[in-house]
């Protein structure tokens, strides 16, 4: 059934524009006999956010008629310490099966007006992780509402349909653990490995060492041999969309990033490291099978390790 299938978009990233005519076409009647569009609002906000702003609150506010919602704070491994680490196969299956997706639904993940891209990236890796054929984040939900596209508000709808959804297993060659991520900066502060390249999202004072962390006790700095590519560095500032890809490259460029060696996104805990990596696909910039992400971030990094191991960095 899934060879016959013809799919909405061509890439990754998808406009407004696009979104808005391929919804005209197949959108998400729960009747639908073909391949679905599903929106998904990946609404998510850091714990220290000045306004005390949280997805589900800005979902109820203003969202994509017939959205469904994601919880990044709730779909996770709720046994682990770290605040948003992947969760098992069968957890994830359930979490879809409630929100009433089908494997072979298109999926289109989207964020908040007020952030711009942010957190749909996370939710998109994510499905992509877990095997999920046909998925792609809109670019973005404020051009969304800036171009006079439909919204709608109100609680947050339990779907009347619940999927079987099944998930194959986790493709673990998309993910960095700790012990791994451990030895390759060991590794590179030894001077006995290069090649792997390590990507951090985060602010330049919370690399530097120089801002706190938003969660409190945690210390900041960087992993040594790390870059710091700011998620701001990799958006539009008026629009908070992804730059085009030529763009994207130069930045990438500019950072002194190898396309030839592999290279790991990491962040805070995980959300916007995926900003990195949908921004390097974008960029068509090195080799998607030698691009993974540090799934515990910094959170975890700044808990398991020390300055006095020499694994925190805390200058520019």
């Amino acid at each position: 059934m899934e060879g016959r299938r013809s799919f909405s978009f061509q890439s990754y990233l998808v406009t407004p524009t696009e979104l808005s005519a391929a919804l005209t076409k197949n959108g998400p009647m729960e009747i639908a006999k073909g391949p679905r569009i599903i929106l998904l609002c990946a609404a998510w906000f850091l714990p220290n956010d000045p306004k005390g702003r949280t997805g589900p609150q800005v979902f109820r506010e203003k969202r994509i008629p017939s959205a469904r919602f994601f919880d990044l704070d709730a779909v996770k491994d709720h046994g682990s310490p770290y605040p948003h680490m992947l969760p098992s196969a069968e957890d994830f299956a359930m979490a879809m099966q409630s929100i009433g997706i089908k494997r072979d639904d298109e999926v289109v993940v989207y964020d908040t007006e007020e952030l711009g891209i942010f957190s749909a990236p996370r939710v998109a890796w994510t499905l992509r992780v877990f095997g999920h054929p046909t998925v792609h984040i809109l670019n973005n939900f404020r051009l969304w509402v800036e171009q006079g596209y439909p919204t709608e508000s109100g609680d947050i709808m339990s779907t009347s349909e619940r999927s079987e959804y099944t998930v194959p297993g986790l493709e673990e060659s998309r993910v960095v653990a700790f012990p791994e991520m451990k030895q390759i900066v060991t590794d590179h502060s030894q001077g006995r490995s290069e090649t792997v390249q390590v990507l951090d999202a985060r602010s330049k004072g919370r690399w530097a060492g120089t801002e706190p962390e938003p969660r409190p006790g945690l210390s900041s700095g960087h992993m040594p041999g790390s870059v710091n590519v700011p998620v701001p560095e990799l958006l539009d500032k008026q629009t908070g969309a992804f730059l085009p890809g030529p763009e994207l490259r130069k930045v990438f460029e500019i950072k002194g990033v190898n396309p030839e060696n592999p290279i790991i996104s990491s962040c805070g805990t995980g959300v916007t490291a995926a900003v990195i990596d949908a921004a390097l696909g974008e960029a068509a910039f090195g080799d998607p099978g030698k691009r993974r992400l540090y799934d515990g971030s910094w959170t975890e990094w700044a808990q398991r390790v020390s300055e006095a191991d020499g694994l925190i960095r805390k200058t520019l």
